[in-house]
């Protein structure tokens, strides 16, 4: 089964034509400014806020920021929570914000936090997947990345990413997967669309390098208490890969360029919430994204 894509010609990879006649075709529907970096500001009295780059996509310039613990403590664990690396997964950014507004302070004196919440603000404003190079970032996180956006924040974390515990990316899983980001992808490569399945409810891919299953199950049993988690399809797996255990399963991020493989911290793991599903609320995925953080934090601060 194919499915056709309104730019391109079947079975060509695109060009700088193509990619141009893409990016032409995407519009703002919502605002960085008033609905990221406002709520970033309205944190500066509890964190440190450090503007570690700015995307130059003009006539639109972004600054980006992150937020670290004010008493930054090197006796302590890193813990790394990154969202937004897909600008239209929205719980991703706005979980990480709920975290930081309201779960952070319990970690003070116990961890250093690093909170980046919207690594691709072109792709949160437009609600895409990709940055305005028709480049997943969540592919890109590589040395002499060609994705700006991945390439900024592989340089923010180089100083201390041998030194960070825990690291977790927050995504989603939506409808538009299916009904745009793969067809599109196909469509880009030159290859034939083959369609897959959305899961309905939350889970996590792992790193299968280190895959850290006990830390997994951990997140899972705490996001259960906010929302559903996704059951496997019939045949063992989620988007394709197999259930190495409730609601998990593992990629190579290192060698795909996703990332959660920038650090070197032992506990790594990449969350993906459904929000088109009937049975989740847009609270109930910023609440899970927020479970799914301080689950992690908790795990690492346990067992080291």
């Amino acid at each position: 089964m194919t499915q056709s894509y309104p730019i391109g010609t079947p079975g060509k990879p695109w060009g700088k034509a193509e990619k141009t006649a893409w990016r032409a075709h995407q519009r703002k529907r919502r605002s960085y400014a008033d609905e990221v970096l406002s709520e970033v500001e309205r944190l500066r009295d509890r964190f440190e806020i450090h503007r570690y780059g700015e995307l130059d996509y003009a006539p639109d310039r972004y600054p980006l920021f992150a937020l670290t613990s004010r008493n930054w403590n090197r006796a302590l664990p890193i813990m790394l929570l990154t969202g937004g690396v897909h600008g239209y997964e929205t719980s991703g950014v706005h979980g990480a914000l709920r975290f930081a507004q309201r779960d952070a302070a319990c970690y003070a004196g116990r961890a250093n936090l690093v909170i980046v919440p919207c690594v691709s603000p072109w792709g949160y404003e437009r609600i895409n997947r990709w940055d305005p190079l028709a480049l997943d970032p969540n592919r890109n996180f590589t040395a002499n990345s060609p994705a700006p956006e991945s390439a900024a924040l592989v340089r923010f974390v180089a100083p201390f990413r041998k030194l960070v515990r825990m690291h977790i990316d927050l995504h989603e899983t939506t409808d538009s997967d299916e009904s745009e980001f793969r067809p599109a992808l196909a469509a880009r490569d030159g290859k034939p669309y083959q369609p897959g399945t959305i899961p309905d409810g939350f889970y996590l891919c792992g790193d299968s390098e280190r895959p850290e299953p006990a830390f997994q199950q951990a997140i899972i049993a705490a996001v259960a208490k906010v929302t559903h988690i996704a059951p496997a399809d019939p045949d063992g797996t989620l988007i394709g890969s197999p259930v190495v255990g409730p609601g998990v399963i593992n990629y190579e991020v290192v060698k795909l360029g996703l990332c959660a493989g920038i650090t070197d911290a032992r506990y790594r793991t990449t969350t993906e919430v459904y929000p088109d599903s009937p049975r989740a609320t847009p609270a109930q995925c910023n609440e899970a994204q927020a479970a799914a953080a301080c689950a992690a934090i908790d795990y690492a601060l346990a067992n080291g």
